[in-house]
């Protein structure tokens, strides 16, 4: 199957990366190569370096980057700091996460990441580590309840880890459609009305397996580090959680003096590190939600590094 993407707020992030063409810039999740190839289009004498822990991802972003300024490199992004030092950088003028799952490993149905598609229950983005097959096999109910409704927000996780816990004493639970089908009849008729009853469950597994908001949380001070003076760092979030924490952490990264209020003088000295471009972040454009209904729930937040 051909690796497709399709770059959600494409437009939106290359203004908001305000590119310079002897920069020095950081795709932390190249995919397909969309943005990285509209990047790297607009530099010179500077140089992009495109991460993805995905082999599939960086045989095809190598061929969609070869000729331009540009230098893929199989690494999950939270490892940047330390692939950019053995690059010899230490400073980027601008670095983007597009932390969605890319088009082609949903419909590539042997990565198990979608449950429309008979699949083995995969999800791994980097095709190493425990699988997600792994997690629906060995864990507790109370762990597996715990994942759907911190990782998934799924307000029926119990009852869906319970009917998993069930099912896998009479079969092992392998699939993807197995799974969907077990969740389908674990949920009231009128949570199935509300979309896909397996979608939470599904986003929930595949964060776990991947542990997607651990990583996250450990490259936002890394990747804000490592920008020059007036760096900007960008990232296009999917769901709630995700949005969550990068939010915050823009909110730590802008924050001034910290003194109590009854202080008449700041004693503390702490003044912002950034600031903040579209506090509410960037969504999509409703033209761009009809092209790409998968695109309906991205943000894209920036900040620029004082």
């Amino acid at each position: 199957m051909e690796f497709n993407h399709y770059s959600v707020l494409l437009s939106e992030t290359i203004n908001a990366l305000s590119i310079k063409p002897d920069g020095i810039y950081v795709d932390g999740t190249a995919g397909g190569a969309g943005h990285s190839k509209e990047i790297a289009k607009r530099l010179t004498s500077g140089m992009l370096y495109a991460l993805d822990q995905d082999p599939d991802a960086v045989k095809v972003a190598s061929e969609r980057l070869k000729g331009l300024p540009a230098k893929v490199i199989k690494s999950n992004f939270k490892n940047m700091g330390q692939v950019l030092l053995k690059e010899g950088v230490q400073k980027v003028d601008g670095i983007l996460l597009d932390l969605g799952v890319s088009s082609y490993q949903l419909d590539e149905g042997t990565r198990g990441f979608s449950y429309h598609k008979e699949a083995y229950l995969d999800m791994r983005m980097s095709k190493e580590g425990i699988t997600a097959a792994d997690i629906i096999a060995t864990y507790s109910a109370e762990e597996l309840s715990k994942i759907f409704f911190d990782f998934g927000e799924e307000k029926f996780a119990r009852r869906i880890a319970n009917a998993i816990i069930k099912e896998r004493e009479v079969c092992p639970i392998t699939t993807t459609t197995q799974l969907a089908e077990i969740v389908a009849n674990s949920v009231p008729a009128a949570a199935r009305r509300e979309g896909h009853p397996a979608r939470k469950v599904f986003q929930a597994l595949r964060i776990a397996v991947n542990g997607e908001l651990d990583v996250l949380k450990e490259v936002l001070d890394t990747a804000f580090e490592l920008l020059s003076k007036d760096g900007v760092l960008a990232i296009i979030t999917f769901h709630s959680l995700e949005d969550g924490i990068v939010k915050r952490k823009f909110k730590e990264f802008t924050q001034g003096c910290v003194c109590p209020p009854d202080l008449p003088v700041c004693v503390c000295g702490k003044t912002p590190r950034g600031k903040m471009v579209n506090r509410k972040g960037i969504e999509p454009s409703k033209e761009e939600i009809e092209l790409n209904k998968r695109s309906r729930s991205a943000k894209l937040r920036t900040i620029i590094k004082l």
